[in-house]
């Protein structure tokens, strides 16, 4: 296994920073987004290798997302690609952050899985394998797990707004920011298909952590509801997405 690379402001505009697409403007667009997130305790730490394996995480009061878990360091995005998978990478970079997290004096780790394997959240058996339990649940399928370094600390919690996976407004809505690489190429694509079909899409971009923090759904980056609630937080193509609003009649 070769070294793991932190990611910084020093660095940023040399190392590769996507995840599933890598064209220059969405990495761009992720880039940008990260140095704002340096200045608020934000970490990427990647596999020095050919592939795709790295972890993001911040401290949990500054996370782009809707839990109670002051004091904890919150793991923001966590993958390591087929090609490099059982070669020790997840291992490694779990255990950087951890290292980092002790050394920040936080009282343990936090991150958002579900209740099995699903596209675009961490795998759960992973987590759990490690020593994570599962603090908090929210609807429809999400779970907050927690790795304690004291038993005595305190749990973790999903912010009540974030629970039921529901919001008032009916029709098909996407809430999204900027958090993803992937949503500066493909929202003007799901912007277009709507329009296509004359198909009375709301899209709602989170712009800020308060607006994140206040969400309905634990999954602030991608999630789609109709008629008030939830559907998925799986980022569709426009393809997919055509799919999707051909089955709800439009």
């Amino acid at each position: 296994m070769g070294n793991i690379i932190e990611v910084n402001g020093n660095n940023i505009e040399r190392e590769h920073v996507c995840c599933a697409i890598s064209d220059k403007k969405s990495t761009q667009v992720k880039k940008e987004w990260m140095k704002e997130r340096f200045l608020e305790g934000y970490q990427f730490w990647k596999a020095d290798a050919q592939g795709k394996a790295f972890i993001e995480f911040v401290p949990a009061e500054n996370a782009w997302t809707p839990i109670v878990a002051d004091g904890y360091l919150f793991i923001d995005c966590f993958w390591v690609a087929g090609s490099l998978a059982k070669k020790g990478y997840g291992t490694a970079l779990l255990e950087r952050c951890a290292g980092e997290a002790e050394r920040l004096g936080k009282k343990g780790l936090v991150a958002i899985s579900s209740d099995k394997k699903r596209p675009f959240l961490s795998d759960p058996v992973f987590y759990k394998k490690r020593g994570f339990r599962t603090a908090d649940t929210a609807q429809p399928y999400f779970e907050l797990l927690y790795l304690p370094f004291d038993e005595a600390t305190d749990v973790p919690r999903f912010r009540e707004n974030a629970k039921k996976g529901t919001i008032t407004q009916q029709g098909v809505v996407i809430c999204y920011s900027d958090h993803c690489p992937w949503n500066a190429k493909y929202i003007p694509l799901l912007e277009k298909a709507a329009q296509e079909r004359n198909a009375p899409v709301a899209f709602q971009k989170i712009a800020d952590r308060e607006a994140a923090q206040n969400a309905a759904s634990p999954f602030t980056t991608f999630s789609v509801y109709y008629n008030g609630m939830f559907v998925t937080n799986e980022m569709m193509s426009d393809k997919k997405f055509g799919k999707f609003l051909n089955e709800k009649g439009f």
